[in-house]
């Protein structure tokens, strides 16, 4: 990469990637998640990561650039490691626990991406892409958000016991 605009497309293709690989991840969460309220939290965030891999897709028509070609090591391993916990969790209150543990890494490392995105695309003078990629950023701190709100709202209180 010789430049700052080699280095934006080399991110949103990772993003890309990142997306796509949560897209395959999200269902197996939603089956293992026993509390409602957390499976309807996965499901929500699956239609909304479809949502973000679309905008990436645009956003790369806009620049003229392919989004494929990358594959995203950090979201591999960041699922690799849930399927890990998903094996070893032995009550449902802890496996609702480890979920939302494991999900608030992957949410942790996409607004680590977007937030980088989001300055790149602002300072290549491309504003109406970090617009979009700023949504997404949005979209990434409030899913954290609300995992925050359902591990505060007893949940890991249950795995304690």
């Amino acid at each position: 990469m010789k430049n700052l605009e080699e280095l934006f497309e080399h991110q949103l293709k990772d993003l890309y990637s990142a997306e796509e690989q949560l897209i395959e991840a999200l269902p197996k969460m939603v089956k293992k998640a026993t509390n409602k309220k957390l499976k309807e939290a996965f499901e929500n965030h699956l239609e909304e990561t479809k949502t973000q891999k679309s905008r990436i897709e645009s956003i790369c028509k806009t620049l003229n650039i392919s989004p494929g070609g990358e594959t995203c090591k950090a979201m591999e391993g960041l699922i690799r490691e849930a399927k890990g916990f998903m094996d070893e969790a032995e009550t449902d209150e802890v496996m609702d626990a480890g979920l939302i543990a494991e999900a608030q890494r992957v949410e942790h490392y996409e607004i680590s991406g977007y937030g980088t995105a989001v300055r790149y695309a602002k300072e290549l003078g491309h504003g109406s892409i970090a617009g979009k990629l700023q949504e997404t950023l949005d979209e990434e701190y409030n899913a954290d958000n609300k995992l925050d709100k359902l591990a505060e709202s007893r949940l890991n209180e249950e795995a304690i016991s």
